[in-house]
């Protein structure tokens, strides 16, 4: 199990000599921090998981293991400790390689009282500043989630309301909204506003192969698969003490969905390749673009799951749905990309702001942004006009969009291997159009070989009109 971090700072002693360690150990007593014991690797191993230390004193030569070895297996991670490695005397090349493989700091035996104090405070005093700063950054970088929803429209503040009556409780949360409404800048704000002192973690479910968001939500230990190197932790040790966003939860297979529900109920999960059950303290909030009880009645979600994800449910509003809002966005939007990239500050012309209001945003606030931002970017003065909005190209292409998508519906006539042909026929002509007759591009778009799309050509009844075309290939 996990410990939770108190403020005090932690020192793991890693030595196999039963005498060293205590004297380290004595010399370091006057220092503001916890000190902890490990006599081999897999001892500071199982030290390293429970307690997550801030600094470790790790010596090269262990029983079983280098200290090399631990220090590659845990350096890589981003909650890792400061190692400092003890060195045989006139082992510098051990020194450079164990610098080179991510150590702080290392002491070469035999090494002074004074110069093992100096060492380990300096560790820490950079461990206290990093925490100052990533403070310091939490607060100014979510300074914070919640301000961000910016809006005086009544649904952002019914949005509002709802974050703060469930933020201080652990129920778990579903936020449902259409793509680019901001769903985890809410999933922030309900985490800022708890009580909960740990990290808040996010994974989108849908940018992940299936088979990859096992390990990446619940870790793996070394071996477990091809490739698995490492023991590795994942989204749900990462998150202990703290929130666990799940983003596109819609998305996820029914294998991960059952480990995940287990997960919940149990408050513990498993490692692949795992047989202890870990204890997490994760809170729980999800988002999706989808209907999940469609999904649930076409089988593809479980019923069960969906209950304990929306103990609460926010619905984000489309800004379809809050125009009224688009002024405010649209202004904060154009002073954070002329910050950003260091461009004179830019209004917004009444033209191009009625232009704002007009426009039906399918991308929603994340369409807005990124609409405001190239405005900015490409205004020729202090205004953004209408010209700089470029929004009659975002409808062209929209158009266009649909257009494709007329040409290829095909009729529907109760007979699947007729309607299916015909829709081949007409799918793959018109990537030969697009192409303009040429069949090695055409096969590239439609992911075939060359000779699989001329074998089809010739199936689907196409080859006298293509025939030119395919003997040119062939030749």
């Amino acid at each position: 199990m996990v410990e939770a971090k108190s403020d005090r700072l932690r020192l793991l002693i890693v030595d196999d000599e039963e005498a060293a360690r205590y004297g380290m150990r004595r010399a370091l007593a006057s220092l503001d921090c916890e000190i902890a014991e490990a006599e081999d690797a897999e001892r500071a191993r199982s030290e390293i998981e429970r307690k997550r230390p801030d600094v470790v004193l790790l010596d090269i030569n262990l029983p079983g293991a280098s200290g090399l070895d631990l220090l590659r297996e845990f350096g890589e991670r981003g909650d890792a400790p400061l190692f400092i490695m003890i060195t045989a005397y006139g082992s510098e090349r051990m020194a450079v390689e164990a610098i080179k493989s991510g150590a702080h700091d290392y002491l070469a035996k035999p090494f002074e009282i004074d110069e093992l104090r100096l060492v380990v405070r300096n560790a820490l005093e950079t461990v206290r500043l990093k925490r100052e700063n990533e403070a310091l950054r939490r607060s100014l970088e979510l300074e914070s989630a919640a301000a961000k929803l910016l809006g005086q429209s009544p649904a952002i503040e019914r949005v509002r309301a709802v974050i703060e009556k469930v933020a201080e409780t652990d129920a778990t949360v579903l936020i449902r909204g259409e793509s680019g409404t901001g769903k985890e800048l809410v999933a922030r704000a309900i985490h800022e506003r708890s009580r909960r002192r740990g990290r808040f973690v996010a994974i989108n479910c849908a940018a992940l192969p299936s088979e990859l968001i096992e390990s990446e939500l619940f870790g793996h230990e070394k071996g477990a698969f091809t490739g698995a190197s490492m023991r590795r932790q994942g989204k749900f040790e990462l998150a202990d003490g703290g929130t666990l966003f799940l983003d596109e939860i819609g998305d996820m297979s029914a294998n991960v969905q059952a480990k995940l529900l287990r997960a919940i109920e149990e408050r513990a999960i498993e490692r692949l390749g795992g047989a202890e059950p870990i204890p997490v303290d994760v809170r729980i909030v999800s988002a999706t673009h989808r209907q999940l009880e469609r999904e649930i009645e076409a089988g593809n979600f479980r019923a069960d799951l969906f209950f304990r994800l929306r103990v609460v449910t926010i619905e984000v509003p489309p800004l379809r749905e809050r125009r009224e809002d688009i002024p405010l966005l649209a202004t904060a939007f154009a002073q954070a990309a002329a910050d950003k990239y260091g461009l004179p500050a830019r209004t917004i012309s009444a033209s191009a702001l009625r232009r704002l209001l007009e426009y039906a945003w399918p991308g929603n606030v994340r369409e807005l942004r990124n609409v405001i931002e190239r405005a900015v970017i490409m205004a020729e003065g202090k205004e953004i006009a209408v010209r700089d909005l470029a929004l009659e190209s975002h409808e062209t292409s929209r158009a266009e969009d649909e257009e494709r998508r007329e040409a290829l519906r095909v009729p529907f006539t109760m007979n699947f291997r007729a309607d299916r042909r015909e829709f081949e026929r007409t799918y793959i002509t018109r990537c030969l159009e697009l192409t303009g007759g040429n069949v090695t591009r055409a096969a590239a778009i439609l992911g075939m070989h060359r000779q699989s799309l001329q074998h089809k050509l010739r199936e689907l009844g196409l080859a006298r009109r293509y025939v030119a075309l395919i003997e040119g290939d062939e030749k």
